[in-house]
């Protein structure tokens, strides 16, 4: 997780003098002899395999520029040529499939896994490829290997209570890149080595590869393993699992069969683009027409168990030097409890912080106590806590001991 997303900052990739020595194109040799592709391969397979030679976190291919990868957050060019528009396509044709072509030419854009092979070992690339002006682009982010646990990234105890449900659904929400599917992929390994469970994962594209140890795990990847969401999550309640991953719960019919699912008996994780624990609430609520949202809060009061809002923030210096991690999480943790199913209920939402604040001995904590223990414990500046703090006033009371009184909200 750590390496994998982007800070706030970016190197001039071209045009005028670079004098910051991050800036300076990335070698395509190694030892003497210039990386290449393997004879049995795609072309395209060398860049990715500078990406992982130099442990970069994306890769960024754009007509009329040079290769680029993001390393330690920053991206810098490769020292290569600008690409042209037939090199593109030359390059990204061999690694599509039919279906992620068809996909690419009626949608302006495709999501799907590349796997780089290097013997034994796979190292998977979650690649979106697009058009932009017309031609075409790539962003790839290299997936880790390994799956991290929860000391490795970073995440509160807590996380290890919440994989103990045995039905409902669990929510990790933040914006794209903020770590999710490394979250998820922690909680799921953390029952794998504990639990004798069933894990049915639906994935597009699978990120993680899971290696079955006391737990069964079944990854099913959209556009190879079966057609839609919404079909495979009907097939999953049919499969005697324990646990369903829906991955990202984007549309009306997704959530309501996770709902489904989660009614029926099963845990169920998925995620959703919100900034905030007590905002996807109304972010799901979108989802659907006005008419439903009575029976929705009322089925989401039941059944919803969780949700953690997280988002990426770059480190200290000394914390990166003595980890190597240069990223961290910061949680938001809503934990269901009879307050909250009634704030839920009653469409007191704007009262939600208030309950996650009081339910602290649960295991529960909101931004500001996130971010003020992330100061505490010198694992990043005061300045970036307070650029994405809910209130600075808040947190810098927070920083010098002083909590704010809970109002009333029973």
């Amino acid at each position: 997780m750590a390496t994998a997303h982007k800070p706030a900052t970016s190197t001039p990739l071209s045009g005028g003098p670079m004098a910051d020595p991050a800036a300076e194109p990335i070698s395509t040799s190694s030892g003497g002899s210039t990386i290449e592709a393997m004879p049995s391969e795609p072309e395209a397979n060398k860049l990715f395999r500078m990406v992982m030679k130099h442990k970069g976190s994306d890769l960024h291919l754009k007509v009329g520029l040079p290769p680029c990868m993001r390393m330690g957050g920053v991206l810098r060019q490769m020292a290569l040529p600008p690409l042209t528009t037939a090199e593109m396509e030359r390059l990204m044709y061999p690694i599509m499939t039919p279906r992620t072509r068809k996909i690419l030419e009626d949608e302006g854009g495709a999501d799907f896994a590349h796997i780089v092979y290097d013997g034994k070992l796979e190292t998977r690339f979650r690649v979106n490829l697009f058009r932009a002006r017309g031609k075409l682009s790539l962003v790839a982010r290299r997936v880790s290997n390994s799956i991290p646990n929860f000391e490795q990234l970073g995440l509160p105890p807590i996380m290890a209570d919440l994989t103990q449900y045995e039905q409902g659904i669990i929510i990790l929400a933040g914006v794209t890149g903020s770590g999710k599917s490394t979250t998820i992929a922690s909680m799921l390994q953390y029952i794998n080595e504990r639990e004798r469970m069933h894990i049915v994962t639906i994935e597009d594209p699978i990120e993680f590869t899971f290696t079955d140890d006391k737990s069964i795990i079944n990854q099913r990847e959209i556009g190879i393993d079966v057609m839609d969401f919404h079909k495979s999550l009907k097939d999953a309640v049919r499969q005697d699992p324990d646990i369903i991953l829906v991955g990202e719960m984007r549309d009306q019919d997704t959530f309501s069969a996770a709902l489904h699912a989660a009614e029926t008996g099963h845990l169920v994780f998925g995620t959703i683009h919100a900034s905030s624990a007590p905002s996807t609430i109304s972010r799901i609520l979108d989802l659907f027409p006005r008419e439903m949202h009575a029976p929705l809060r009322q089925n989401m009061a039941f059944n919803l168990k969780a949700i953690v809002a997280q988002k990426l923030l770059p480190t200290t210096k000394e914390y990166t030097e003595k980890t190597g991690s240069n990223r961290v999480p910061t949680n938001e943790i809503m934990r269901s409890n009879p307050i909250i199913r009634k704030l839920i209920l009653n469409e007191d939402d704007n009262k939600l912080g208030d309950a996650i604040r009081m339910g602290k001995e649960e295991g529960m904590q909101d931004f500001t106590e996130s971010l003020r223990q992330l100061v505490v414990d010198e694992k990043i500046e005061r300045a970036t806590a307070f650029e994405v703090a809910p209130s600075v006033e808040i947190l810098k009371m927070a920083l010098k001991g002083i909590s704010l009184a809970q109002p009333g909200i029973l």
